[in-house]
């Protein structure tokens, strides 16, 4: 049978989502993938072997990469063993580390597939805007000058609709697909915490936090939002933004 979860995580202690091979061996660096799939075990039963190390294999909506949150990736898994959802949904969670994190078990049809099968995805990125730390931003990116939320919504304004965002794309990407439909892109301030939401049907590696990186060049800077949609269609990385951190981005939630 094949189920789906949501999984919640702080992805600042582990390598990534993904599990990360190396010359066909899966490597020491924790990942979520990696520790989500041996609790499974534990709770269904399943043996690790030298033979079988992954008897529960794992599929993810996405790949999120170190340091980047998620309170609504999904994933799916098949197995033969009888599970009732609420025990089982407790005691995985009483197995993962606190920063881990379950809920919404369900039996799904054997066409589901955790990535295949999800029509859009929402990442939202948060970060100060103030010249002086405070001791509760934690790991959130800091940005002393001031900024225009109202320049910074037309900026983003020219993401919308179906582009070749090959700009944005990091070179770590493997799949040679560069366009994606952005539905929704808006920032807002609250206080001095400033929200980037972006919703899609895909995105490239590293491609929201360049595009973060491409809108903080434009405000320090002072160019105008047009600058955006010259950047987009230039097609050529070295024309946008730096890639900021990874702290402060959240895949929020994946739509099927």
């Amino acid at each position: 049978m094949k189920y789906a979860l949501k999984i919640r995580y702080i992805g600042k202690n582990y390598n990534g989502s993904q599990i990360q091979f190396e010359n066909g061996e899966e490597r020491e660096s924790p990942t979520i993938q990696g520790i989500l799939e041996k609790a499974i075990c534990t709770v269904t039963g399943d043996k690790i072997t030298e033979t079988n190390k992954r008897p529960i294999k794992t599929v993810f909506s996405g790949r999120t990469d170190k340091g980047v949150n998620s309170k609504g990736q999904v994933f799916h898994f098949i197995t033969d063993k009888p599970i009732v959802a609420s025990k089982f949904v407790y005691s995985l969670n009483e197995i993962l580390p606190d920063d881990i994190s379950v809920r919404d078990l369900k039996e799904v049809d054997e066409r589901f597939h955790a990535q295949k099968s999800a029509k859009r995805r929402h990442y939202r990125f948060e970060f100060f805007n103030r010249k002086n730390k405070d001791a509760f931003d934690g790991d959130l990116m800091r940005i002393k000058y001031d900024i225009d939320i109202n320049r910074m919504q037309k900026s983003l304004s020219y993401l919308i609709g179906e582009h070749d965002f090959s700009s944005f794309k990091s070179s770590g990407t493997l799949n040679p697909s560069t366009v994606c439909i952005i539905e929704k892109a808006e920032c807002k301030k609250l206080d001095d915490k400033v929200i980037i939401d972006i919703v899609g049907n895909r995105f490239l590696y590293n491609m929201v936090r360049t595009i973060v990186g491409t809108i903080l060049e434009i405000e320090g800077h002072n160019l105008t939002p047009e600058h955006m949609k010259n950047v987009l269609e230039a097609k050529d990385r070295r024309k946008a933004g730096p890639t900021v951190n990874p702290y402060g981005l959240t895949l929020m939630e994946v739509t099927y």
